[in-house]
């Protein structure tokens, strides 16, 4: 006999994800809707086993301890590529991030390499300007706006680029610490997340006095 009990808590189900589920975070498909049922099981099995943080019987936020724990992790990072640069030609971490993005991706804008890494505009044409002076990327007019410089690693920068790659992949390594394949899998779709809701706020360019605002506003859609 049809159980139309469960064939309606489906449909249910099935409205939810459809009217409730950003497409951005889960395709609207069948392979979609499977992985937004079993994230959701996830976070619910994950409740009995919710960790404890410092200042948690005070009132301390989730929210607070991943903001600092992201902002630990990013001066930890910037540690070791440190470490991984010293006595080599690179000035700064950003230097070869830049590099690593132009030999990966390809020729580019200068702010389509800013943006990229998510930098304010004085702070990387000044890093481009460094990266131009040691001969390790190169400029030419763009064909498609005469207003923009299209730039594009060098030989010379491939080459120093590869002399530290080496330590670079051993820093990279440090930074996911001991951390299982099975772990630093569910932490990407983590971050990805988090970078999808982000990064169209990012793109907008929305002045700094209203960015807090309207970037909260976005969680309740």
């Amino acid at each position: 006999m049809m159980n139309y009990q469960f064939i309606a808590e489906v449909f249910q189900l099935i409205e939810k994800f459809d009217t409730n589920v950003d497409s951005k975070s889960y395709s609207k498909d069948l392979t979609g809707f499977k992985r937004w049922i079993y994230d959701n099981e996830k976070s619910i099995e994950s409740i009995d086993e919710e960790p404890n943080w410092e200042g948690k019987e005070n009132g301390r936020s989730s929210e607070s301890v991943i903001n600092t724990l992201i902002v630990h992790m990013n001066r930890y990072a910037k540690t070791y590529s440190r470490s991984a640069i010293y006595n080599s030609d690179f000035s700064t971490q950003e230097d070869f991030i830049y590099l690593i993005n132009l030999k990966a991706f390809g020729a580019m804008t200068k702010m389509e390499l800013i943006r990229k890494n998510i930098q304010e505009k004085p702070a990387g044409m000044q890093i481009i300007n460094r990266l131009i002076n040691q001969g390790w990327i190169q400029q030419s007019d763009s064909l498609e706006d005469k207003r923009s410089k299209i730039i594009l690693i060098t030989p010379k920068g491939i080459e120093a680029l590869e002399k530290s790659m080496a330590k670079i992949r051993q820093a990279t390594h440090i930074v996911t610490g001991n951390l299982s394949q099975n772990e630093k899998l569910e932490l990407i779709k983590l971050l990805q997340k988090l970078e999808h809701f982000h990064e169209p706020i990012y793109y907008k360019n929305l002045d700094i006095s209203q960015l807090v605002d309207i970037a909260y506003s976005q969680l309740s859609n």
